[in-house]
């Protein structure tokens, strides 16, 4: 079976290997789609599939929706030429789930998939008319963390950022210029209202985009490119809630993709593109979800709380995004990401079967963030953290990897750990001096960021926007090497790496005691770790 238009109408051959089907008309969807697109949405990676669009499909096939997802891709532009287009749009989900069972499940709720990397002009021209469209109700991103970021350290504006805001709007190339390119069309076609919704991992997302655009926005009206009345639109017709998302979505897997082979399907390759993001005709992802958004949508939006979404206040919102990225599940994947690449293990799952890494994640979770947490009301801390570490992260059949995880790890440590770093600090009831798990983690990265593995053997570290500045501190350490607080305390007092000064809040001597303990030889990092855990 190929995965095309033409050959899902031949429902019954699909039906018959195991797939569960769209149960609505595909090209309806797509001609009421182009005509007037109701959401868009940019980045067209794993999670996005996964997620978005198999939750509108739910809708779809309730009867409770009746226009479809137009996606565009503005960074890696070989996703769309060869992970949509040569299968017509459509995709395979496979919901691996811990009982060993798989749903295949074809999602055709994508209408439209549009290169706009610069290289189809065609592509580009359709964005700015999509987003221009007054149907158009909002408009989500799954672009990463790092996408967000328009200024260094030194809040000066990052180079390509720099180049959007000197040029007019119809020349902007970065994702973030591409979008309020496209707010301005909007704008200049009557001043539409829309929702802009981050569905990406990191804390106030929403506030995140806001800034972002509001930044290049700004810039171009110093530069004369629009007037004061687009920035007025966007401060007042323009919503940015905050949402948070949880879906462990690992890269496509050659198991499930030989498993696809075998159930049929003659497109289930994994595609590597030229810059190195993994992807294909299906992708594979947990059972679990969760999707908190706030409500802000000005345009109107799908009714998404009938698809298990969860639609409330900014507060709720706030404390669900705290409790899982600072509690229950964020800083677990971090501390095991960090730990996995230099114990060796290539498995998620099989590093919650390390004794000592177990009891490291449960005391992060319960002992040193539990009594911090933010309690959401609609979901309980306790019952998320549990169903992290007893049936999620030691799913057998995802397969997720530390080093997928361990992916930009500088620009996760403040709101993973720093936030929970900072509860202390402020608290009249709990010592920040009786933390161990969280300053042995942070010393831990240190140690990882020499790409040496405990056993002396150099690891391929994971990408991280801040790699050649890591790299040129730590990455020519060697067993042996030995420092002190002072020696550190111009990196340890970076806030824009840890979330706070630790050197302010007298975290610092331990990560530095706990990083000469790994840097000491052969197996330490092994050593200390169990010297750690033995105390809970």
């Amino acid at each position: 079976m190929l995965l095309n238009l033409n050959e899902i109408k031949n429902t019954e051959q699909w039906l018959k290997n195991g797939f569960i089907m769209p149960a609505y008309d595909v090209a309806g969807l797509r001609k009421k789609t182009f005509a007037k697109p109701t959401w868009l949405h940019l980045g067209a990676g794993n999670i996005f599939r996964a997620f978005p669009a198999a939750v509108l499909q739910k809708l779809i096939d309730a009867g409770e929706w009746n226009s479809g997802l137009i996606v565009a891709e503005c960074f890696d532009g070989d996703i769309i030429d060869r992970a949509y287009r040569p299968y017509d749009d459509l995709s395979v989900l496979c919901t691996l789930k811990s009982d060993g069972t798989v749903d295949k499940t074809v999602v055709a709720s994508v209408t439209e998939a549009l290169r706009c990397d610069g290289a189809r002009p065609a592509d580009d021209a359709r964005l700015m008319q999509v987003i221009a469209s007054p149907s158009l109700q909002m408009i989500s991103l799954t672009i990463t963390e790092k996408g967000y970021a328009v200024k260094d350290s030194r809040g000066a504006a990052l180079p390509w950022v720099e180049k959007d805001i000197v040029a007019s709007p119809d020349k902007a190339e970065t994702t973030m210029g591409k979008l309020c390119a496209g707010l301005y069309a909007r704008f200049k076609a009557g001043k539409k209202a829309i929702a802009l919704v981050s569905m990406d991992n990191c804390s106030h997302n929403g506030d995140k985009l806001r800034s972002a655009v509001m930044y290049i926005a700004e810039g171009w009206r110093e530069g004369g490119f629009v007037s004061k009345d687009f920035i007025t639109y966007i401060e007042q017709k323009v919503g940015f809630p905050i949402s948070m998302i949880d879906k462990i979505t690992p890269r496509p897997d050659q198991k499930v993709a030989d498993m696809l082979t075998m159930s049929g399907l003659d497109c289930a390759g994994i595609v590597v593109t030229t810059k190195g993001t993994y992807t294909g005709a299906f992708v594979n992802a947990e059972e679990t979800e969760y999707l908190v958004i706030e409500d802000l949508f000005p345009n109107g939006c799908p009714p998404l709380e009938k698809a298990g979404i969860y639609i409330t206040d900014p507060e709720t919102v706030d404390k669900a995004e705290k409790m899982k990225v600072c509690t229950c599940l964020n800083p677990l994947h971090t501390s095991m990401a960090i730990l996995g690449c230099m114990l060796g293990y290539t498995s998620i799952c099989k590093e919650m079967g390390d004794e000592d890494i177990s009891k490291l994640v449960h005391a992060l979770a319960f002992r040193e963030a539990m009594p911090v947490v933010h309690d959401p009301g609609i979901l309980s801390p306790a019952e998320f953290a549990t169903q992290v570490l007893e049936k999620r992260l030691p799913n057998p059949f995802m397969p997720d990897t530390p080093q997928r995880i361990a992916c930009d790890t500088s620009q996760k440590l403040p709101i993973r750990f720093g936030e929970t770093l900072k509860a202390y600090a402020a608290s009249d009831t709990l010592e920040i001096r009786d933390l161990e798990i969280i300053p042995f983690v942070l010393a831990a990265w240190l140690r990882y960021l020499t790409g040496i593995d405990d056993e002396g053997r150099a690891f391929e570290k994971s990408p991280d926007p801040m790699s050649e500045e890591l790299a040129a501190r730590f990455g020519s350490l060697r067993f042996g090497y030995s420092t002190d607080e002072e020696s550190l305390k111009d990196f340890l007092c970076r806030a824009d790496i840890f979330g706070t000064d630790l050197v302010a809040i007298h975290v610092a001597p331990k990560v530095v005691d706990y990083f000469n303990r790994m840097m000491s030889g052969k197996g330490m990092v092994r050593k200390t770790l169990s010297e750690v855990v033995s105390r809970f």
